[in-house]
């Protein structure tokens, strides 16, 4: 079992910059590959950015490529999400996730954190 809990969020005016920080706990995360998933209220679940268990790839939606870098620490168990020029539409709830494969899609994430609020305002 892996235990994650996020980090960092906080409320932030737009064009500003936060790290969320994901930490892990229970069985290494080193073999896993982890992702950033977001849900602003009334909207599904959505990808945000992934990276592979040596952290050699990675993966980023559209929406916030360029902007945003995933990282991760395998001897700290820990997984990074640095957001710069934050917009509103940034606003959600942050989630890290663990799979077994690089992969986008929110099914093949076995095992999730409780979250972290980002609001962004205009």
């Amino acid at each position: 079992q892996v235990q994650l809990v996020e980090s960092g969020g906080g409320l932030v005016q737009a064009g500003g910059s936060l790290r969320l920080s994901c930490a892990a706990s229970g069985r290494t995360v080193s073999g896993y590959a982890m992702g950033w998933f977001r849900q602003a209220a009334g909207k599904e679940r959505e990808f945000v950015a992934a990276i592979s268990w040596t952290g050699g790839s990675t993966y980023y939606a559209d929406s916030v490529k360029g902007r945003f870098t995933i990282s991760r620490d395998n001897a700290k168990n820990t997984v990074n999400l640095q957001m710069n020029s934050l917009q509103p539409e940034d606003t959600a709830l942050y989630y890290c996730a663990a799979s077994g494969r690089l992969v986008r899609a929110i099914r093949e994430y076995a095992y999730w954190g409780q979250g972290t609020q980002v609001t962004v305002s205009s």
